[in-house]
């Protein structure tokens, strides 16, 4: 375990344990997330309690640099648990790249099992291509553009008579 300040609570001790590489390797993916959580909010408290504690000591002591030397056993229990949340955060992203390629591997075993899919019937020769829907055109880039710059202009327009009521 990496070196810790003293007078860390038991709870604040367990967590630190729970984030050791050993501890780490045996929790799932959802385990992983709720310690990251856990992690998290006991980093911000620590991170929370020193910056106003830092800066109270601003005030009385005048000077910066005077306050921080006050500071550091705060600094150094914050200081603990960042690097612990390094460590789930780590642990975490492993998991969920293992459990995307898990993911993935199933997809495609399962798509080629399925096959290709319908045969698309044959068109005839003679038949005229098929229409391009409308739909598409309804999409293009340029047209949400227009849709965009129009709707602009009413909003403008509407703001103009807004400001003069």
């Amino acid at each position: 375990m990496a070196p810790q300040p003293p007078g860390m609570s038991d709870a604040e001790l367990t967590i630190l344990r729970d984030t050791e590489p050993s501890a780490l390797a045996t929790l799932s993916e959802d385990e992983l997330l709720e310690l990251f959580t856990r992690v998290r909010r006991v980093r911000n408290k620590h991170v929370g309690q020193y910056r106003r504690q830092a800066s109270a000591r601003v005030g009385e002591a005048r000077a910066r640099g005077e306050a921080y030397s006050r500071g550091q056993r705060a600094r150094d229990k914050a200081e603990v648990f960042e690097a612990a949340l390094a460590r789930v955060s780590t642990g975490l992203a492993k998991a969920a790249r293992r459990s995307a390629a898990e993911l993935r591997a199933e997809r495609i075993a399962a798509a080629r099992t399925v096959g290709t899919g319908p045969a698309r019937p044959e068109r005839a020769a003679d038949s005229p291509p098929p229409a391009t829907s409308d739909r598409a055109a309804e999409r293009s880039p340029a047209r949400m553009k227009r849709d965009a710059s129009s709707l602009a202009q009413g909003a403008r327009r509407q703001a103009r008579r807004d400001a003069r009521g």
